[in-house]
C-alpha cells in the first residue's frame, strides 16, 4: 500500500455546509471514489483510520460528517472506547441529529457527495463505490439506489432497519440501483432480525439485483468499530476481505 494523505475538508450541500475527512494515495494519480458513511457515533479518529487503510488499496475515499445540522464534528463528546451500557447518555444526546437526518435530506446530500467526488481531480472516470456502518449501511444502500449513474458497488456492514413499513424503506428501493450489493448482517442484531434478513434477500431476488447477504455468526451490531464495546477483531477482518474483493472487481 501506498502513503496515504488525510485532509479535513468542507464540503457544500442544499442544507448547508458539511465538514469531512478525504484520504486518498500519495501517488499523484486519480483513484476510484468511495463514499464511506460513518455509524451513529460519528465522524472521528477511527473512521479517519479506516479510510486511510481503504484508501491505501488504491481508492479516494470520503467521509462527510453526515450530521452536520447539528454541528461539526464530533456532535457530542465521546470517549475514546465507547461502551453504549456505560454511557447511555451518548445516544440521548444524539438523538436530536440522527432524527433530523430524514431520508429526504439524507438524499439530498448524498448529491452533492457523489457531485464532490466527481468533479475532484483526485477521483478517476468509471463507477463510484459505497461502504456504510450501521446507519451507514442504510445510507449506503440509499445512494446505490438513487444513484444507479455512478455507483457500482455498496455495502452494508451490521446496518438496521434495511426492512420496514414505509413506502421508502431501502429494501424497496434497491431494484432502481444497477450496482452489485452487499450485505454484512451481525448476528442477534434486533434492528436487523432474521425475518427482516428473509424480506430483504426475497424482495433482491424478486427485482434481479446482483448481491450477496451473509451473517456474521457471533458478531455483534458495530463489529467493525474498533472504538467500540461491540468491536469483533475476527468480523471485523472479514469485512476488509469482502469489501476489498467487491470494489476490487467493480469499480
Amino acid at each position: 500500500m501506498t502513503s496515504v494523505p488525510g485532509t479535513h475538508l468542507d464540503i457544500a450541500t442544499p442544507d448547508g455546509v458539511a465538514d469531512a475527512f478525504l484520504a486518498h494515495p500519495d501517488d499523484g494519480i486519480p483513484h476510484p471514489g468511495v463514499l464511506l458513511y460513518m455509524d451513529a457515533f460519528g465522524l472521528r479518529p477511527s473512521l479517519e483510520e479506516m479510510a486511510r487503510r481503504l484508501a491505501g488499496h488504491g481508492y479516494t475515499v470520503l467521509v462527510p460528517n453526515v450530521l452536520y445540522r447539528a454541528g461539526r464534528a464530533p456532535v457530542v463528546e465521546l470517549p475514546e472506547f465507547i461502551d453504549p451500557a456505560r454511557r447511555p447518555e451518548i445516544f440521548e444526546r444524539l438523538g436530536p441529529a440522527l432524527r433530523a437526518l430524514t431520508p429526504d435530506a439524507a438524499l439530498r446530500d448524498a448529491g452533492a457527495y457523489v457531485a464532490w467526488l466527481a468533479a475532484s481531480p483526485l477521483v478517476a472516470d468509471g463507477p463510484m463505490g459505497t461502504t456504510g456502518y450501521c446507519m451507514g449501511g442504510v445510507l449506503a444502500v440509499r445512494t446505490a439506489a438513487a444513484r444507479p449513474d455512478r455507483i457500482g458497488a455498496a455495502a452494508a456492514f451490521h446496518a438496521g432497519r434495511l426492512v420496514t413499513e414505509a413506502a421508502d424503506s431501502p429494501h424497496r428501493l434497491l431494484g432502481n440501483s444497477t450496482a452489485e450489493l452487499y450485505f454484512g448482517h451481525a448476528d442477534h442484531d434486533h434492528s436487523m432480525p432474521a425475518e427482516q434478513i428473509a424480506t430483504l434477500e426475497r424482495t433482491l431476488d424478486g427485482e434481479g439485483v446482483r448481491y450477496r447477504s451473509e451473517l456474521y455468526e457471533g458478531a455483534r451490531h458495530g463489529y467493525t468499530q474498533r472504538d467500540t464495546a461491540a468491536y469483533n477483531s475476527e468480523a471485523d477482518e472479514r469485512h476488509w476481505r469482502t469489501l476489498l474483493e467487491l470494489f476490487g472487481r467493480r469499480l
